[in-house]
């Protein structure tokens, strides 16, 4: 019995969602086991799709092409994206919509928004964010990547690491070192053309999961940019990406969806699945674990909903963002492991869509901030955590 949850949302919210599972049954659903095998999907192609239909743009300025609509619509559709069978390509389109252009949309001027932001609303432009390098992942603020001035332009040198969209992107969100001194007011948001001379994609990577989403890793040799292509204030780069990782982590939490229809997914299996002359389902400790597994989900949707309710106030969510990524990551680590425990040797194949989301959902607790970088800004937030020197 699918019991749903009182819905936040009006009938114009639910009508987004109606179109984008449309959208997700005719464009990507029929072709995802192909593309996961091909370990890339055409994105250009399902972007400009997506943004003829204006769900690249829900919540950016009407100005740009989007439809200016508060940050609940965004959230509406980031709980749709669960409708997909896989994490990969939900977590490219989120790379596009809420981690690549959140600072480019609220700091950019004019200019570089009609050149970078306008295009990846109407999905001409295929966008990607470089924070993370090989030696600096969850810690930002040890990047090297540096850009320095020359005349009235910046030379950037570096290199980006786990970037998706990465082989395909046309321009990327880059925080860079634009000066010495402070580690969090040396550093400047810039939007670079993937097709710079000196931007290298040294490789392709090759993932455990989230298959049909392209990661690369990237070298910046001697890469000439105008500095107008900096994204608001120079300096301000760190604090505009931590305002950006609030709308990441906040479309990190709409995943609790999907383990949704994962537990619901495995009820029916073990409905018909038989063994010892009665259904799985009717063993009482699977059905109490998933009792438990449905409150802990439902749990996850709350605390998305009130974080969501609280930025569309223009509350400061940086401690309930890290909340719902943290809960929400290890909460679906569990209902994965559990449900491909209770599919059993079915379970372990590759073939099922329990055994995909096992492996998808591994970096939850990883990408964009590790559960132990959450557990840390809960603590400061809090006002517990010791004070360092």
């Amino acid at each position: 019995m699918n019991q749903l949850a009182a819905s936040p949302y009006t009938p114009e919210h639910l009508a987004l969602q109606d179109t984008l599972k449309k959208f997700i049954d005719a464009e990507i659903n029929p072709h995802v086991d192909e593309w996961e095998k091909a370990e890339i999907f055409p994105a250009h192609e399902v972007f400009r799709k997506m943004g003829k239909l204006g769900l690249l743009g829900v919540h950016k300025p009407l100005e740009y092409g989007g439809m200016g609509l508060d940050y609940s619509y965004a959230a509406a559709m980031a709980e749709g994206l669960s409708h997909i069978r896989c994490g990969a390509i939900p977590m490219a389109i989120g790379v596009q919509t809420d981690m690549a252009t959140p600072a480019l949309a609220k700091h950019g001027n004019d200019e570089v928004r009609q050149q970078f932001l306008a295009p990846s609303i109407s999905g001409e432009y295929v966008a990607c964010l470089g924070v993370s390098e090989v030696g600096a992942g969850s810690d930002v603020a040890s990047i090297r990547t540096t850009a320095r001035k020359d005349g009235d332009d910046y030379i950037i040198d570096g290199g980006k690491m786990w970037t998706t969209n990465g082989t395909q992107a046309d321009w990327i969100c880059l925080l860079a070192n634009t000066s010495e001194g402070s580690l969090h007011r040396n550093k400047t948001l810039i939007c670079v053309p993937m097709d710079t001379k000196g931007v290298e994609v040294a490789r392709k990577l090759k993932k455990v999961g989230m298959n049909a989403s392209d990661t690369a890793q990237l070298h910046f040799d001697g890469v000439r940019v105008p500095q107008r292509y900096r994204i608001g204030e120079e300096g301000m780069g760190f604090m505009y990406q931590m305002q950006q990782f609030q709308e990441e982590r906040l479309w990190a939490g709409a995943g609790w969806q999907k383990s949704k229809h994962v537990i619901h997914e495995t009820i029916d299996y073990l409905r018909e699945r038989k063994a010892f002359g009665k259904p799985l389902l009717d063993n009482q400790y699977i059905y109490y674990k998933l009792a438990e597994l449905m409150t802990e989900v439902e749990a996850v949707g709350a605390l998305f909903h009130k974080a969501v309710a609280l930025y569309i106030q223009g509350e400061d969510v940086t401690q309930l963002a890290s909340m719902v990524k943290l809960k929400g990551a290890r909460t679906a680590r569990e209902v994965a492991d559990w449900c491909v425990q209770f599919w059993g040797g079915m379970g372990y194949m590759e073939e099922t869509r329990v055994n995909r989301f096992w492996r998808d959902t591994r970096l939850g607790s990883i990408g964009g901030g590790a559960d132990e970088v959450m557990m840390g800004i809960i603590a400061k937030t809090m006002g517990i955590l010791p004070r360092q020197g």
